[in-house]
């Protein structure tokens, strides 16, 4: 097993110049900077709807570490790089089909990797392993989820769908529901919405799966309204999004655990919808759906998780891309 310190370190803010960082964490974040990001996402959503051809990333390779599953994260950062003209190097399970097998250390992993690439983007189990290997790399890491701690670009990519929707990120509303605990998606979003003004988030999650009060204590001394919510019953109904996720059975110790957490998941169904949804609200998934909502539901206007969310990921990873590799 690798050996990665547990709690990340120092971070550098963006403050306005993308080239060449780190992007590990919602924390380098502005207002400003988000904003910069949908900017260029713009552009580069033109270019893909239309499929016009780029080489903005021509002659750079980068080197896609997932030590976790992925389809989604994976698949739009290997489809991002491709559609501006840059190639990547697919590594899926290191632990198994790279010297990491052999004992190789972390951190010699990511130098090798290095040596091959403009960037590396990386997905691991353990909560600091992306600011690890910002640690040991000379080029760019980009997180894309570190154990139950942040998942970034997904963020980036949820505030670019409610920015499409709405025309702004401040004053909206927003159902958090599922693992509250665990899901690193979660973590980022509110974090995000920290970032804009007289932005609430109402809270749903099993007994055992709710937002450490520390945490709770430290977005709310950031300006996000914070409420937590103990039944179905009591869904506010004017709120603008609805974000469902679900239960991270990977992140439990048994499976007896996770068999009675799943006993006390919440699911959006098209009853629940009609009862509290508002008609002009989306609703959002990170996605994979395990549980977490209907299928019935998909054929609601108002589910975007098939529909907008996913291409935006597409959109706003290949404008990270080029911000950070210098071809914005």
């Amino acid at each position: 097993m690798l050996q990665i310190p547990s709690q990340p370190g120092h971070i550098e803010r963006l403050r306005g110049n993308f080239t060449g960082k780190d992007i590990l964490s919602l924390e380098q974040f502005s207002a400003e900077d988000i904003q910069t990001v949908f900017e260029v996402t713009h552009e580069m959503k033109r270019i893909a709807v239309n499929h016009l051809p780029s080489t903005r990333l021509a002659g750079h390779l980068l080197s896609l570490l997932f030590f976790e599953p992925s389809s989604r994260t994976f698949g739009s950062f290997c489809a991002a790089t491709k559609y501006l003209g840059g190639q990547t190097l697919d590594i899926q399970n290191p632990e198994t089909v790279t010297s990491v097998y052999k004992g190789e250390t972390f951190e010699d992993t990511i130098q090798v990797f290095e040596a091959y690439s403009s960037a590396i983007v990386l997905r691991h189990k353990q909560v600091g392993a992306a600011q690890r290997a910002a640690e040991v790399a000379d080029v760019p890491v980009i997180n894309a989820g570190d154990g139950n701690n942040e998942h970034p670009t997904q963020t980036l990519l949820d505030l670019y769908t409610l920015y499409e929707r709405f025309g702004r990120l401040d004053h909206l509303t927003g159902l958090l529901v599922g693992d509250l605990l665990n899901s690193r998606t979660l973590h980022s979003l509110m974090r995000g919405l920290a970032l804009f003004p007289n932005n609430t988030v109402y809270l749903l999650a099993p007994q055992r799966l709710r937002l450490p009060g520390d945490d709770i204590l430290s977005l709310r001394a950031r300006g996000l309204r914070i409420v937590e919510l103990a039944r179905e019953e009591d869904i506010p109904r004017d709120c603008h999004f609805w974000y469902w996720t679900r239960i991270q059975k990977e992140r439990f110790a048994s499976l007896d655990d996770y068999q009675q957490a799943e006993q006390q998941r919440f699911v959006a169904t098209p009853e629940l919808l009609a009862r509290y949804a508002s008609d002009d609200m989306i609703l959002m998934d990170p996605l994979p759906r395990v549980g977490t909502i209907d299928p019935a539901v998909d054929r609601d206007e108002r589910a975007v998780y098939l529909r907008s969310q996913i291409r935006n990921g597409l959109y706003t990873r290949m404008a990270l891309l080029a911000l950070v590799l210098g071809r914005a």
